[in-house]
Protein backbone atom coordinates (compact mmCIF):
# COMPACT_ATOMS: atom_id res chain seq x y z
CA UNK A 1 0.00 0.00 0.00
CA UNK A 2 1.65 3.41 -0.80
CA UNK A 3 0.88 6.66 1.68
CA UNK A 4 1.83 9.82 1.38
CA UNK A 5 3.82 11.23 4.26
CA UNK A 6 2.20 14.66 5.24
CA UNK A 7 -0.82 13.64 3.28
CA UNK A 8 -1.92 10.77 4.88
CA UNK A 9 0.46 10.10 7.93
CA UNK A 10 0.74 13.02 9.13
CA UNK A 11 -1.99 12.78 12.38
CA UNK A 12 -2.89 9.20 12.61
CA UNK A 13 -2.62 8.10 16.07
CA UNK A 14 -0.15 5.65 17.33
CA UNK A 15 -1.84 2.84 19.26
CA UNK A 16 0.40 0.77 21.71
CA UNK A 17 -0.98 -2.59 23.12
CA UNK A 18 -2.07 -0.97 25.81
CA UNK A 19 -3.61 2.51 25.00
CA UNK A 20 -2.96 5.47 22.86
CA UNK A 21 0.28 7.05 22.49
CA UNK A 22 0.14 9.67 20.65
CA UNK A 23 0.29 11.16 16.58
CA UNK A 24 2.49 11.52 13.59
CA UNK A 25 4.13 14.75 13.29
CA UNK A 26 6.90 13.88 11.02
CA UNK A 27 9.35 11.01 9.51
CA UNK A 28 12.73 10.93 9.49
CA UNK A 29 14.04 9.24 6.37
CA UNK A 30 17.46 8.29 5.16
CA UNK A 31 18.45 10.94 1.84
CA UNK A 32 20.86 7.94 0.38
CA UNK A 33 18.94 4.52 0.55
CA UNK A 34 15.47 6.84 0.66
CA UNK A 35 13.66 4.73 3.09
CA UNK A 36 11.91 6.05 5.68
CA UNK A 37 13.74 4.74 9.68
CA UNK A 38 11.27 6.56 11.57
CA UNK A 39 7.60 8.12 12.45
CA UNK A 40 8.12 11.43 14.71
CA UNK A 41 5.21 10.86 17.34
CA UNK A 42 4.19 13.93 19.50
CA UNK A 43 4.14 11.52 22.58
CA UNK A 44 2.80 13.38 25.46
CA UNK A 45 2.88 10.38 27.74
CA UNK A 46 3.58 11.52 31.05
CA UNK A 47 6.15 14.49 29.58
CA UNK A 48 3.84 17.24 27.71
CA UNK A 49 5.14 18.16 24.15
CA UNK A 50 7.68 14.96 24.33
CA UNK A 51 8.83 13.58 20.49
CA UNK A 52 10.15 10.05 20.52
CA UNK A 53 10.87 8.18 17.48
CA UNK A 54 8.79 5.09 16.69
CA UNK A 55 11.10 2.81 13.86
CA UNK A 56 8.52 0.67 11.31
CA UNK A 57 9.74 -2.28 12.83
CA UNK A 58 7.49 -2.00 15.80
CA UNK A 59 4.59 -1.18 13.28
CA UNK A 60 2.32 -4.05 13.14
CA UNK A 61 1.83 -5.60 9.68
CA UNK A 62 -1.96 -5.30 9.80
CA UNK A 63 -1.52 -1.95 12.02
CA UNK A 64 -2.01 0.88 9.52
CA UNK A 65 -5.82 2.07 9.51
CA UNK A 66 -7.33 4.93 8.16
CA UNK A 67 -6.86 6.80 11.11
CA UNK A 68 -4.75 4.98 13.77
CA UNK A 69 -1.00 2.99 13.00
CA UNK A 70 -1.09 -0.38 15.88
CA UNK A 71 2.45 -1.16 17.33
CA UNK A 72 3.72 -4.10 19.71
CA UNK A 73 5.22 -1.57 21.83
CA UNK A 74 3.59 -0.82 25.68
CA UNK A 75 2.66 3.00 26.60
CA UNK A 76 5.47 2.09 29.45
CA UNK A 77 8.02 1.39 26.48
CA UNK A 78 7.31 4.94 24.79
CA UNK A 79 7.72 6.54 28.11
CA UNK A 80 10.83 5.42 28.90
CA UNK A 81 12.64 5.23 25.19
CA UNK A 82 15.53 7.84 24.29
CA UNK A 83 14.64 10.86 22.91
CA UNK A 84 16.36 12.78 20.86
CA UNK A 85 17.90 16.27 21.11
CA UNK A 86 15.23 18.38 18.95
CA UNK A 87 17.83 21.08 18.46
CA UNK A 88 20.75 18.70 16.61
CA UNK A 89 20.63 15.78 13.93
CA UNK A 90 19.85 12.57 15.05
CA UNK A 91 23.54 11.28 15.99
CA UNK A 92 24.26 7.89 15.53
CA UNK A 93 25.20 7.13 18.96
CA UNK A 94 20.93 7.81 19.92
CA UNK A 95 20.61 5.42 17.10
CA UNK A 96 23.09 2.50 18.35
CA UNK A 97 20.72 3.64 21.84
CA UNK A 98 17.47 3.31 20.36
CA UNK A 99 18.11 0.17 18.60
CA UNK A 100 19.54 -1.08 21.85
CA UNK A 101 16.55 -0.51 23.96
CA UNK A 102 13.69 -1.92 21.32
CA UNK A 103 16.39 -5.11 20.57
CA UNK A 104 16.15 -3.87 16.52
CA UNK A 105 19.02 -4.65 14.34
CA UNK A 106 21.15 -1.94 13.14
CA UNK A 107 19.99 -1.47 9.99
CA UNK A 108 22.99 -0.07 8.71
CA UNK A 109 24.67 -3.24 9.27
CA UNK A 110 24.03 -5.38 6.67
CA UNK A 111 23.56 -5.30 2.36
CA UNK A 112 20.17 -4.92 2.51
CA UNK A 113 17.51 -1.80 2.57
CA UNK A 114 16.88 -2.80 6.50
CA UNK A 115 20.48 -4.34 7.25
CA UNK A 116 20.08 -7.96 7.04
CA UNK A 117 16.82 -7.47 5.69
CA UNK A 118 14.80 -5.95 3.15
CA UNK A 119 11.93 -5.06 5.44
CA UNK A 120 12.09 -4.01 9.00
CA UNK A 121 12.82 -6.49 11.42
CA UNK A 122 12.72 -6.48 15.35
CA UNK A 123 15.19 -9.02 17.33
CA UNK A 124 18.31 -8.84 18.68
CA UNK A 125 21.18 -7.64 16.57
CA UNK A 126 21.97 -10.57 14.23
CA UNK A 127 25.75 -11.02 12.79
CA UNK A 128 25.26 -10.98 8.61
CA UNK A 129 26.99 -14.04 7.53
CA UNK A 130 29.87 -13.29 5.70
CA UNK A 131 29.87 -13.94 2.20
CA UNK A 132 31.99 -17.20 0.98
CA UNK A 133 35.73 -17.24 1.63
CA UNK A 134 35.44 -13.98 3.46
CA UNK A 135 38.11 -14.03 6.47
CA UNK A 136 37.46 -12.41 9.99
CA UNK A 137 40.17 -10.07 8.91
CA UNK A 138 38.15 -9.25 5.88
CA UNK A 139 34.39 -8.83 7.63
CA UNK A 140 35.86 -6.81 10.03
CA UNK A 141 37.03 -4.22 7.63
CA UNK A 142 33.61 -4.27 6.00
CA UNK A 143 32.03 -3.49 8.99
CA UNK A 144 34.13 -0.46 9.11
CA UNK A 145 33.03 0.64 6.29
CA UNK A 146 29.67 0.07 6.53
CA UNK A 147 29.88 2.30 10.02
CA UNK A 148 32.21 4.94 8.24
CA UNK A 149 29.03 5.19 5.26
CA UNK A 150 26.84 5.51 8.25
CA UNK A 151 28.39 8.14 10.02
CA UNK A 152 28.23 10.55 6.82
CA UNK A 153 24.94 9.31 6.09
CA UNK A 154 22.48 11.86 7.67
CA UNK A 155 18.54 11.22 8.68
CA UNK A 156 16.50 14.12 7.37
CA UNK A 157 13.21 15.42 8.33
CA UNK A 158 10.47 15.20 5.55
CA UNK A 159 8.53 18.50 7.14
CA UNK A 160 11.87 20.22 6.23
CA UNK A 161 12.49 18.70 2.86
CA UNK A 162 8.84 19.48 1.74
CA UNK A 163 8.80 22.92 0.35
CA UNK A 164 12.63 22.86 -1.32
CA UNK A 165 12.74 24.06 -4.43
CA UNK A 166 13.05 21.58 -7.59
CA UNK A 167 15.91 22.15 -10.49
CA UNK A 168 15.80 20.28 -13.54
CA UNK A 169 18.97 20.17 -15.42
CA UNK A 170 17.60 22.94 -17.38
CA UNK A 171 16.32 25.07 -14.80
CA UNK A 172 13.48 25.10 -11.60
CA UNK A 173 10.06 23.28 -12.27
CA UNK A 174 8.52 23.39 -9.17
CA UNK A 175 8.56 22.34 -5.23
CA UNK A 176 8.60 19.76 -3.25
CA UNK A 177 4.72 18.96 -2.25
CA UNK A 178 4.78 15.18 -0.57
CA UNK A 179 6.21 12.28 -0.45
CA UNK A 180 5.07 8.73 -0.86
CA UNK A 181 6.01 5.90 0.96
CA UNK A 182 5.48 2.16 0.42
CA UNK A 183 4.63 0.82 3.73
CA UNK A 184 5.58 -2.93 2.93
CA UNK A 185 9.19 -2.12 3.67
CA UNK A 186 9.20 1.74 4.25
CA UNK A 187 11.03 2.74 0.68
CA UNK A 188 9.76 6.01 -0.62
CA UNK A 189 8.99 5.74 -4.46
CA UNK A 190 8.15 9.13 -5.21
CA UNK A 191 7.72 12.73 -4.63
CA UNK A 192 5.02 14.65 -5.34
CA UNK A 193 6.20 17.90 -7.24
CA UNK A 194 3.87 21.10 -7.05
CA UNK A 195 4.28 22.72 -10.66
CA UNK A 196 2.25 25.24 -10.60
CA UNK A 197 4.21 28.15 -11.08
CA UNK A 198 5.40 26.32 -14.30
CA UNK A 199 2.69 24.49 -15.27
CA UNK A 200 -0.70 25.86 -13.01
CA UNK A 201 -2.46 23.55 -11.24
CA UNK A 202 -0.56 20.57 -12.03
CA UNK A 203 1.19 18.23 -9.48
CA UNK A 204 3.33 15.22 -10.80
CA UNK A 205 4.95 12.18 -9.70
CA UNK A 206 9.10 12.41 -9.64
CA UNK A 207 10.57 8.89 -8.88
CA UNK A 208 13.15 9.13 -6.49
CA UNK A 209 15.76 7.63 -8.41
CA UNK A 210 15.44 10.97 -10.62
CA UNK A 211 16.87 12.91 -7.81
CA UNK A 212 20.45 13.65 -8.48
CA UNK A 213 21.64 15.88 -5.54
CA UNK A 214 19.73 17.04 -2.53
CA UNK A 215 21.25 20.58 -1.49
CA UNK A 216 20.35 21.49 1.80
CA UNK A 217 22.38 24.69 1.88
CA UNK A 218 20.37 25.95 -0.83
CA UNK A 219 17.23 24.22 0.23
CA UNK A 220 17.06 22.12 -3.70
CA UNK A 221 16.32 18.82 -4.62
CA UNK A 222 18.00 19.11 -7.87
CA UNK A 223 17.00 16.19 -10.80
CA UNK A 224 19.01 14.32 -13.36
CA UNK A 225 15.67 14.92 -15.61
CA UNK A 226 14.43 17.50 -17.79
CA UNK A 227 11.58 20.04 -17.50
CA UNK A 228 9.98 18.31 -20.57
CA UNK A 229 10.27 14.83 -18.69
CA UNK A 230 8.84 16.52 -15.29
CA UNK A 231 6.05 17.92 -17.54
CA UNK A 232 5.54 14.75 -19.04
CA UNK A 233 5.45 12.49 -15.43
CA UNK A 234 2.10 11.37 -14.33
CA UNK A 235 -0.24 13.13 -12.37
CA UNK A 236 -0.50 12.84 -8.80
Amino acid sequence: MLLEAKGELFGKHLIATDGRIGSVRDVYFDDQRWVVRYLVVDAGIGVPGRKVLISPASIRRDGTGEKDIAVTLTCEQVRNSPGPDEHQPVSRQFEEAHANYYGYPFYWDGPYLWGSSQHPITGEPSVTTPPHGASPRERTQELKEAEQQARESHLRSSDEVIGYRVVATDGPIGHVEDFVVDETNWSIQRMIVDTRNWLPGKHVLVPVGAVDKVDWTTREMRLKVTREEVEDAPRA
